[in-house]
């Protein structure tokens, strides 16, 4: 994937659910800092019932930047739920013919699983514009300037410190990530965005569910064959999890690590990606990886 320069146009879209031009100010004011030409699409701040217009509305207006090869990157405004809806709706030939960044995460992994599969291009798992704070000091934000670092220099550095009750399973392992959201991975099963996980590391996060729905949607994965042959596991957060009166009895990250048990390749616990605000890492997705694991650490290096 070709690095963002001074001057390259770029497109904010909404595929789920509806944004106001309040809510992306701050997202435009931080990418024109960077030097990036920002197009907000005509109908953008659409909107029916929780949606930002209608399926049809939202597919068109996410179609045309996909197909216009001055847009370099593709930033989603928000997730929420919608991008299902409308990816069977996309043509994606003249984007694999002038690729270029899809940024976003949570809802958003419906195109980053649909890309991997039929394109085997690179995807971006980052922040969004609902998530930029309204400030103008944005190098301060781990979310927005590792967002910056891939776009503009094509390389992150992490190095994460698992302080959990879970241990990591120490390796080192060197492949794609693919994955996502967990929920949202769930309901690909079987679907033509469905995720190839096999020889690639895994990368799982999720928000607001309850402990038996983490263990139900580990199981299906399991079931499908989707954690048998991976190279690694990237557990991020599991974030404000819900427990019922009579309790589960194991944490979320408890629950993943029983349900790869039985393989032998490095887990990574508490890395962080996924809904933690600005600490959100970018994670570029279909792009080699090099992952070191320790019991208590995991160092993770991306170059495009």
């Amino acid at each position: 994937m070709t690095k963002l320069r001074c001057g390259d146009k770029v497109a904010i879209v909404a595929p789920a659910r509806k944004v106001t031009p309040d809510e992306v100010a701050p997202a435009v004011q931080m990418l024109e800092s960077w030097g990036l030409r920002v197009v907000l699409p005509d109908g953008l701040f659409d909107a029916e019932n929780q949606m930002a217009g209608s399926d049809s509305h939202r597919a068109a207006l996410l179609q045309r930047q996909l197909d216009d090869p001055d847009v370099k990157a593709i930033f989603c405004a928000r997730g929420g739920y919608g991008t299902v809806r409308i990816v069977d709706r996309l043509d994606f030939g003249r984007f694999c013919q002038s690729p270029k960044w899809i940024v976003g995460y949570s809802d958003i992994t419906v195109l980053h699983s649909h890309i991997a599969r039929h394109c085997g291009i690179a995807t971006l798992h980052a922040t969004m514009p609902l998530n930029v704070p309204a400030d103008a000091c944005h190098t301060a934000y781990p979310a927005t300037e590792s967002l910056r670092q891939v776009l503009f220099e094509g390389k992150v550095h992490y190095e994460f410190v698992n302080e959990g009750v879970v241990a990591n399973r120490q390796g080192c392992c060197t492949a794609p990530v693919v994955g996502g959201n967990l929920s949202v991975l769930y309901s690909l099963l079987g679907s033509a965005s469905d995720i190839d996980t096999e020889g690639r590391i895994l990368l799982l996060e999720d928000l607001d569910e309850y402990l038996y729905h983490i263990d139900r949607m580990m199981m299906a994965l399991r079931r499908a064959g989707k954690l048998q042959g991976l190279r690694g596991l990237l557990v991020g957060a599991m974030s404000d999890m819900h427990d019922n009166a009579v309790p589960f009895g194991r944490t979320a990250e408890e629950i993943v690590r029983d349900a790869v048990a039985d393989y032998g390749y490095p887990v990574a616990f508490n890395c962080l990606f996924g809904h933690i605000g600005t600490e959100n890492r970018a994670l570029p997705l279909g792009v080699k990886t090099k992952v070191r694991v320790a019991s208590d650490s995991v160092a993770i290096d991306v170059g495009i």
